[in-house]
């Protein structure tokens, strides 16, 4: 993985390990919780041996505490930051510029896409982030 440069895709120097944590379950509400409750433990008890300060994320393992869009809202670029630099690092600046030109009206969401620039960015100071 170390051959790929970190420009080309995120989390590829350095990296040994990836863990997809995984729970399926069939059943209602109590089983859910139940559920729900396991996975969070499992977290917790990896929690050492994961990467943190920041905590990080490969883009196709979705990691809900990290931060997420909202849904039916549009999403800024400095919310959407907090999860991010945590999935694409300094990726994370140009791909939001790609997705202002190719999906300007977001169509293709999900709970932690790449938001396009918004109105909501012009109220802000985006340094160098700007759609060329």
């Amino acid at each position: 993985m170390s051959r790929i440069s970190e420009s080309a895709v995120a989390h590829r120097n350095g990296t040994r390990y990836m863990i997809a944590y995984i729970n399926m379950w069939q059943g209602g509400e109590a089983s859910e919780a139940t559920h729900l409750k396991w996975i969070r433990s499992m977290y917790d008890f990896m929690k050492p041996y994961v990467s943190k300060d920041p905590r990080t994320s490969y883009e196709n393992y979705k990691d809900f505490d990290l931060g997420i869009n909202e849904k039916g809202r549009s999403t800024c670029f400095k919310q959407a930051s907090s999860w991010g630099y945590s999935y694409f690092k300094e990726n994370f600046k140009r791909l939001v510029q790609i997705k202002s030109k190719v999906d300007p009206g977001n169509f293709f969401w999900h709970e932690q896409s790449i938001p396009p620039l918004s109105h909501c960015d012009l109220k802000h100071e985006l340094g160098s982030i700007r759609i060329e």
